[in-house]
């Protein structure tokens, strides 16, 4: 094989760099706290990990709190609706687009981070260290109660470091170490429930639905709930047709 193409078969196998690409701009869906979705761009808010909506944290009373939808919430109170402008870097294994987003001139991952509804992503970048070292010192967003880092919570186990401001209660590994996912919805607003059929798709079943009660909510099974029918659609599950 000739040296020529050698190169180019080996640059065919690398993921694709996007630093050169257009902008994406637009009114996004926001999906979860460092995950939008302007038009069919699903786009990762770079250098920045914010927690999943079935992530469970501590509130400054030591209570169950659903702290990824109250990121996702905020972030839509602060700039959802808006246009924003996104400048694409690299795509990630999961194939979105990972990129630097603004908003009529805001960092957006910079209000993330120093409201403390993110954490700086350090294994990829360090541009935010500043924000996250303020938000801890101020006890913002999620440093107001105990939680646990996102990357962390993805891969958690028992010996998992909590983080916060507040001073976890004994049973505190247990309910951070949970998910929304389980028995009980996150909040009276997410009760969609979805779950994996036989076929291995995933089905979402509104209240009023007909199975809606037989459904048992298991993490064991692959159930979770969901806080909107955009939301259950966005994570690849379709309404139940029954």
């Amino acid at each position: 094989m000739k040296l020529k193409t050698l190169l180019t078969a080996i640059l065919l196998m690398l993921p694709p760099a996007l630093a050169g690409a257009a902008d994406i701009t637009g009114v996004p869906k926001i999906r979860e706290g460092d995950q939008i979705q302007i038009g069919n761009s699903r786009i990762r808010l770079g250098g920045v990990d914010a927690p999943s909506t079935d992530q469970l944290c501590l509130n400054t009373h030591g209570e169950r709190w659903t702290c990824g939808v109250a990121a996702r919430d905020e972030l839509i109170k602060h700039a959802g609706g808006k246009s924003w402008t996104c400048h694409t870097r690299t795509t990630d294994r999961r194939g979105r687009i990972v990129a630097h987003c603004e908003v009529d001139g805001e960092d957006i991952q910079k209000w993330l981070v120093a409201s403390g509804w993110a954490l700086a992503y350090a294994r990829f970048s360090h541009d935010y260290d500043a924000e996250e070292k303020a938000a801890r010192e101020a006890k913002a967003g999620m440093w107001q109660g105990a939680f646990i880092a996102p990357w962390d919570w993805r891969a958690r186990n028992k010996k998992t470091t909590i983080l916060g401001a507040a001073k976890p209660p004994e049973n505190a590994s247990t309910i951070l170490l949970a998910s929304a996912s389980g028995s009980v919805a996150p909040s009276p607003d997410c009760t969609i429930k979805g779950n994996v059929n036989r076929s291995g798709e995933c089905i979402y079943h509104q209240p009023t639905s007909r199975w809606y009660a037989k459904i048992e909510m298991k993490i064991s099974k692959g159930t979770r709930w969901f806080c909107s029918v955009d939301e259950a659609e966005a994570a690849g599950c379709r309404e139940t047709r029954r």
